[in-house]
């Protein structure tokens, strides 16, 4: 399973910005599939998932509310929509997939794209 992540760029705050996950591999369909984010300086960390069928999706609390994951298992693609952008949203953002996964831990996926930065600034 391969991922491509693409739809990052400079926005300015309170602007918006979609990511979009594009996978090859028939077994998309059967993957949990999460973003996570990296700024400088700091550990990369989980801030959406959504399951394999779509029936559970989770937020960490710093996105809740601003951000929406969604998946089109036609196009075997994920898209990750940010809203309400912050200066502090400022990271390289990365998909990754796994079979088993239903949650937000790094070490429990498998599969990462190469990552796309997402700069919010004035």
């Amino acid at each position: 399973l391969q991922l491509v992540e693409s739809g990052g760029g400079l926005v300015q705050p309170g602007g918006s910005l979609r990511l979009s996950c594009a996978a090859s591999g028939v077994t998309f369909v059967y993957h949990t599939i999460a973003w996570f984010r990296q700024a400088p300086g700091k550990e990369r960390e989980g801030i959406a998932y959504i399951t394999a069928s779509g029936s559970t999706i989770d937020y960490a609390d710093s996105v809740k509310g601003r951000f929406t994951i969604s998946r089109d298992n036609a196009k075997n693609t994920v898209y990750l929509q940010m809203n309400s952008l912050k200066p502090e949203d400022t990271a390289v953002y990365y998909c990754a997939a796994d079979p088993r996964s239903v949650d937000l831990l790094i070490g429990d996926y498998d599969y990462w794209g190469q990552g796309t930065q997402v700069t919010v600034s004035s």
